[in-house]
């Protein structure tokens, strides 16, 4: 082989290396999308101040762990209180979208007997959740409820 020959192997794949390593990410696992929406209340339910809100996966994920935790908290405390946590001991149910408070089939509370906490508008919560190795996150801030 002559030197103009492994030379130009040599650039091929250094030129190979480099657009594997800014493409790096296409080989990686998909993100998913977490989506929040708030629908008005039935006229009967007078108890909440706020909208529904209802979480939407872009995907059915088994889940592990749910919490939601008002964001201020996150900022000042080193191990914030979530206001709703859900736990799985063994496989849960494929899950696409829930409501907020409502149970989750194949959760619990993560502390036996607890119940969400009501949200309040205008405050800006986190959603957590742990699908298996994956962590993801979601901030919303419910809505005033306008009925």
């Amino acid at each position: 082989m002559s030197q103009k020959l492994l030379m130009l192997i040599a650039v091929v794949v250094v030129l190979g290396g480099v657009s594997i390593y800014f493409n790096l990410e296409r080989f990686g696992q998909d993100r998913i999308q977490i989506h929040h929406r708030s629908r008005p209340a039935r006229a009967e339910d007078g108890r909440s101040t706020i909208e529904p809100i209802f979480f939407v996966f872009d995907r059915s994920l088994k889940l592990s762990s749910l919490q939601v935790v008002p964001v201020r908290q996150i900022e000042t405390n080193k191990y914030p209180q979530p206001i709703w946590h859900l736990v799985s001991d063994s496989n849960s149910i494929p899950t696409l979208d829930f409501m907020y408070g409502v149970p989750i089939a194949g959760m619990r509370p993560a502390v036996q007997g607890a119940t969400p906490d009501p949200l309040e508008p205008g405050v800006k919560y986190r959603l957590l959740v742990k699908a298996g190795e994956l962590k993801l996150s979601h901030d919303f801030e419910p809505l005033l409820r306008t009925r």
